[in-house]
């Protein structure tokens, strides 16, 4: 009669990483400029201004996007004049 014994192993670091060459530190990116920070924040600005304004324009329009109220939508943000009646 055998008996099967079965014993605990801790592997140690060494067993792994047998001839392996370790990795190059990551390079920094390096932080943008005061300038490309400043227009970052005003272009993010501008986007979250023209969603306000389109969801009010589809809001006054009943939530409906039919082709003459997208053309319509269009037209009004490259002229930027949200508030006059049409």
């Amino acid at each position: 009669m055998t008996m099967e014994v079965i014993m605990a192993y801790a592997a140690r670091p060494s067993d792994f990483h047998h001839g392996a060459v370790p990795a190059r530190p990551a390079k920094r990116v390096p932080r943008p400029g005061l300038f490309a920070r400043i227009l970052d924040a005003l272009i993010e600005t501008r986007a979250r201004q023209a969603d306000r304004e389109v969801g009010v324009f589809l809001a006054r329009r009943g939530y409906r996007l039919t082709d003459s109220i997208e053309r319509e939508m269009n037209e009004r943000m490259f002229r930027g004049n949200w508030n006059s009646p049409r």
